[in-house]
């Protein structure tokens, strides 16, 4: 059965002209995606492109003693398994599901192919590209220059905008992860960021009660990337 394009929630599927949309509807595949759930690792052959249609998932980069650091995160405006339709066979970073939802996916011989002949999901997939891109390079200098409870305060702000929730389902595994950081240094952030009344804490999950100081409490990257983000989504 092909998927409704009125049903769709991937913001570069459902902004596809009708014509495009009924090539490639054929072509989807539902699927959930569960917390934990790997869809490639750094160096795999890409046998499938997922379009998000919601939850959280994060790409990761692995360092040579092990470790994992979150270089990027991607909901609903976009898309896993992008570098085989510019032309890669292998994955450049792990697609880590980091909050549970759902996905339409494709062969990624298939979506490589509608990628080559239809223009305009061409044109809409490089946007994409460049405003992730952008948010990489971003993730990159803050990762270096910024304490952990300000690129805390800045994740779990444009996260809050990718699934959004103001109630976010993350362990303080999956966030030591995206800060490439120890727990207890997680746990020291949250706990800096809680103390302020900024988010509540318990369990896996972070509610955040007050957006307008955990910006004030971010830096100034926050500022760059909703730009950025906004900027893709309005267009």
């Amino acid at each position: 059965m092909n998927v409704r394009q009125e049903e769709v929630r991937n913001r570069i599927l459902a902004s596809l002209p009708a014509d495009e949309f009924a090539e490639i509807a054929p072509l989807l595949e539902p699927v959930g995606l569960e917390v934990g759930d790997r869809l490639y690792d750094e160096d795999d052959v890409i046998r499938r492109v997922h379009f998000i249609e919601g939850g959280l998932l994060s790409l990761l980069s692995t360092l040579e003693d092990g470790t994992s650091i979150e270089v990027g995160a991607l909901g609903s405006e976009g898309l896993g398994g992008l570098s085989i339709l510019l032309g890669a066979e292998r994955a450049a970073h792990t697609a880590l599901v980091q909050i549970g939802g759902t996905a339409l996916r494709v062969r990624a011989e298939r979506a490589h192919e509608a990628f080559r002949r239809l223009p305009v999901f061409r044109e809409k997939t490089l946007r994409y590209t460049r405003m992730l891109m952008s948010q990489i390079s971003q993730t990159a200098a803050c990762n270096t220059l910024h304490t952990v409870e300000e690129r805390l305060a800045r994740w779990l702000l444009m996260c809050r905008r990718r699934v959004e929730s103001d109630r976010l389902e993350l362990t303080q595994e999956f966030l030591s992860h995206m800060l490439g950081v120890r727990r207890s240094g997680v746990t020291v952030a949250v706990g800096i960021l809680q103390q302020a009344g900024l988010i509540r804490h318990s369990r896996a999950t972070i509610l955040v009660t007050d957006p307008e100081g955990l910006r004030a409490a971010s830096c100034e990257c926050i500022k760059a990337m909703t730009e950025e983000y906004d900027s893709y989504l309005n267009e």
